[in-house]
């Protein structure tokens, strides 16, 4: 996944600032995880995020990620 479309933006910035769970999949593993923000890293759109249970930090570049879902 090269690029979000603008739904898909649209949505993962409503649970940026609604601190929802977003389900990641990347390289076959899916990552349950609560995005902090948006940024870029060198020219790349990463998302930095927390893991719920833990509290562990996670930047996932959307590059790398093979499909986004808001988990409702």
């Amino acid at each position: 996944m090269a690029q979000l479309t603008h739904e898909q933006y649209d949505a993962l910035e409503r649970a940026v600032t609604d601190r929802s769970r977003i389900a990641v999949w990347r390289r076959g593993t899916e990552y349950l995880v609560i995005p902090q923000r948006l940024r870029l890293d060198g020219g790349r759109e990463a998302i930095d995020a927390t893991h719920p249970t833990t509290g562990h930090s996670l930047t996932l570049y959307i590059d790398e990620v093979d499909a986004i879902e808001v988990v409702r």
